[in-house]
């Protein structure tokens, strides 16, 4: 009898405290955005791209992981780092102030859709 019940504890135990696995890559995917704003001119165009590596890894896992349970978030998320990475890609060596205003806006798309991700999944992730 106190086998049965102490099974039962552990079962309901573990049911309570797991999260979905967006949530680690939700904070993940925050941590990359931070380092994002920390870049300063010196980083070059190389440490801007290293960066942006980062982004598009966290945010493909972010977006495989809650897809199906945020698809609007995760698509604009998605799209956003998608528009950033074409932007950094036509960089040229001594970027234009044309370019530099283009990549500043993708960049703001890219936190406002990780905010609105962030905003989406928080009562799950909390």
């Amino acid at each position: 009898m106190a086998c049965v019940a102490a099974a039962g504890l552990i079962a309901l135990a573990g049911c309570g405290s797991s999260k979905p696995a967006y949530c680690t890559d939700r904070t993940n995917l925050e941590n990359d955005i931070k380092g994002l704003t920390s870049l300063s001119a010196s980083s070059g165009i190389s440490g801007l791209q290293s960066q942006l590596n980062k982004i598009q890894s966290s945010a493909t896992a972010a977006v495989n992981s809650a897809k199906s349970d945020f698809p609007s978030q995760t698509s604009a998320l998605k799209s956003s780092v998608d528009s950033l990475e074409s932007a950094v890609k036509s960089l040229s060596a001594s970027p234009s102030a044309s370019q530099i205003a283009a990549l500043a806006t993708d960049a703001s798309n890219v936190v406002t859709s990780v905010t609105n991700f962030n905003n989406a999944t928080k009562s799950k992730c909390s």
